[in-house]
């Protein structure tokens, strides 16, 4: 039989489900909770009335004889600040209105899958850039992994995509596939589950003389395959059975012909017992996904994701045919991948210059443009009307490894940043395009990431202005028996403890969900701070942005480190200036308050949140105290970036000082 395209093989399936007895029976279901949707909206609305209220505080404030420029400053300041977090925290609340769960039913496959000819062919690109920052072990342990799933083999073809162009990269995968006629019977004989050898051989399971021969398969076609798989070089399959679960989305009928991909959340192995950086990213990689699930369906997270490969080529009602005939989504090249004719193509279209003049960039294929092209490309087809899933199984289907410092942590997130920059300010914007093409929800959703780097400025702002306010004796914040101090505090209260619910509701815990909140700002004042720094001076033409490959290399000491959950500083970076000069003037802040409150004979009630909004910071600020002032590891903070935030914490407070002086 064959080889059948995906959309023949759907053809074939809603014939047979047509058959009124026996009814097929169901491939996957889905779940709303009425109660989560109910709490979600009700709250959405008692709070957005607290914000309309906080708006008319800060109106009328603005709009009294202000008693000096530097009161005036701080109020258009705090009230800018309150704009940019009203509009952050709208934009998630649409992913709060339908959050929907799913679930796969695999085993109801074989009524339609009888051969393994009936499979739809799959394709597996696995990207990687930098052999030394990403070690080729993890580009064969991926590999290994999906070319061992539960799936006929003749069907699965996968492809090393090195922008690097690495022989030592190639070297390892020619040495793979030696490997894999010995890996891959194995598994499957054995049963084995953990199919990623090098996760397979440090877990604690029994090793017999067969598995300890396999410790010290190459697609025979290229076969243009109507699914597509993308995975980052460190992201390995966990669950063999993971291109079924796809399978249950893609041949269901009741989704239609504009079902475009299927995305898995990442999950990440060897993360610290309480994950110090917030790598797991809850609310970007499991919360947003599941509540766009009940809209168009997530977005595209850069690895872990199955496309119908005819997505690539226009929206689902105008195809955009290629300038080749051979690379049209529906075509499929059966010769060896040793002919001529295989071998030319190839080289042809694996050329750097291949895709100029072309349509490739910009009509097929993933979208140029931005940083960020798993957000873009995917946006764009969500626009051409394309629909996608969020399959989010019990047991993960992939592993990725994470950040193991803070530089490397928050230096990802700038790059991520400042591509989310590049798309809110082109013709495709989320508040103008995307809210015209795909509605006000979604629009709106996909604003939450495309205005990421706004968050610098009110993070900037409460991190600094109040506490130098406090220095200097003036009160920013209502009393606290004043009513509008009750608005601030459920503000705060709501927002943080609706965080926490939604963590701790997902099997999380409250002291991940703590660290989450505090790399919240960790990256407001680093990775988003540095990144409109850089995208403005882009925009003016004053320097050239680089892509930087996040390190995936392990040292032992700074594992070491990690797994201790102390933060990893070491290198002397300007990421850290921001953070350790807010650490330093919040401490200031907060002792210069209580210093004031004795002083004024227990007068507490005009500071209580300035005093508060400090003593929270600091609290938070504790492992860089830590690493500036006690800690004699190579993961300490550099002394230089200690002494140069004492300085502009000293200026900082004396320029203030200055500045009230004209009260």
């Amino acid at each position: 039989m064959q080889n059948l395209t995906l959309q023949k093989i759907m053809e074939q399936y809603i014939a047979r489900a047509a058959i009124p007895n026996p009814p097929p029976l169901p491939l996957n279901s889905q779940h709303l909770s009425r109660r989560t949707t109910l709490f979600n909206r009700l709250f959405a609305a008692v709070y957005a009335a607290a914000i309309l209220s906080l708006f008319y505080y800060h109106l009328t404030s603005l709009l009294k004889s202000p008693t000096s420029v530097s009161s005036f400053f701080v109020s258009i300041s705090l009230f800018i600040s309150d704009v940019v977090l009203a509009f952050l925290w709208a934009t998630t609340q649409c992913n709060r209105m339908i959050p929907l769960r799913r679930r796969e039913f695999p085993n109801n496959l074989k009524q339609l899958l009888k051969n393994d000819s009936d499979f739809p062919a799959l394709d597996v690109f696995i990207c990687t850039a930098d052999p030394y920052k990403e070690p080729p072990i993890n580009v064969i342990n991926t590999a290994l992994s999906v070319l061992a799933y539960d799936y006929p083999t003749t069907k699965i073809s996968v492809y090393i995509s090195d922008d690097g162009g690495s022989a030592v990269t190639l070297f390892a995968f020619m040495e793979a596939a030696r490997f894999a006629a010995e890996w891959l019977p194995f598994c499957r004989k054995n049963h084995v589950v953990e199919r990623n050898p090098e996760a397979f051989f440090e877990s604690n399971q029994d090793l017999d003389s067969e598995s300890e021969k396999i410790k010290l398969r190459v697609s025979a076609t290229m076969s243009n395959a109507p699914i597509v798989l993308t995975l980052d070089c460190d992201t390995y399959s966990n669950d063999p059975q993971t291109p079924l679960r796809v399978l249950c989305y893609f041949m269901d009928p009741n989704f239609g012909s504009n079902c475009g991909y299927v995305q898995f959340p990442q999950r990440f192995r060897g993360i610290s017992k309480n994950d110090v950086y917030g790598s797991e990213y809850m609310r970007l990689f499991i919360f947003n996904p599941i509540g766009m699930d009940g809209l168009f369906g997530p977005g595209y997270l850069g690895t872990g994701c199955f496309f119908v490969r005819r997505t690539f080529f226009g929206g689902p009602s105008a195809l955009e045919p290629p300038e080749l005939p051979e690379l049209h989504p529906s075509h499929v090249v059966q010769n060896s991948i040793r002919s001529r004719q295989v071998l030319d193509l190839a080289h042809l279209v694996a050329r750097c210059d291949y895709e100029i003049n072309t349509k490739w960039g910009s009509k097929l294929g993933f979208r140029y443009g931005s940083l960020v092209e798993d957000y873009f490309t995917a946006y764009l087809q969500k626009s051409e009307g394309w629909k996608s899933v969020f399959c989010n199984p019990n047991r993960a289907a992939f592993y990725g490894d994470a950040p193991m410092n803070l530089l490397d942590a928050v230096n990802q997130v700038k790059r991520w940043a400042i591509g989310l920059l590049e798309v809110t300010f082109s013709k495709y914007s989320p508040i103008t395009f995307g809210v015209r093409s795909m509605g006000l929800l979604m629009g709106i959703s996909y604003c939450h990431n495309a205005f990421w780097g706004f968050l610098c400025i009110p993070v900037t702002v409460y991190a600094f202005l109040p506490q130098l306010a406090l220095l200097n004796g003036a009160s920013v914040f209502p009393r606290v028996w004043d009513p509008w101090f009750s608005v601030y505090a459920f503000l705060f209260l709501g927002a943080y403890g609706q965080d926490l619910l939604e963590f701790l509701q997902e099997g999380s815990t409250f002291q991940k969900w703590w660290n989450d909140q505090r790399i919240w700002s960790v990256r407001a004042l680093s990775s988003y701070f540095f990144a409109s720094i850089e995208f403005s001076l882009k925009s003016l033409g004053i320097s050239a942005l680089g892509f930087n490959v996040t390190s995936k290399v392990v040292d032992q000491d700074q594992s070491k480190r990690y797994d201790q959950e102390l933060f990893e500083f070491g290198t002397s970076s300007p990421m850290f200036l921001p953070m350790a000069t807010a650490a330093i003037v919040n401490l200031a802040g907060f002792a210069g308050g209580l210093i004031g409150i004795w002083r004024s004979g227990g007068a507490w009630e005009e500071v209580f949140v300035q005093i508060f909004l400090a003593g929270f910071t600091v609290v938070n600020c504790f492992p860089l105290y830590e690493a500036m002032a006690f800690r004699k590891d190579g993961g300490k903070l550099p002394r230089e970036i200690t002494f140069l935030s004492l300085f502009l914490a000293l200026l900082l407070c004396s320029f203030a000082a200055f500045f009230s002086s004209f009260n």
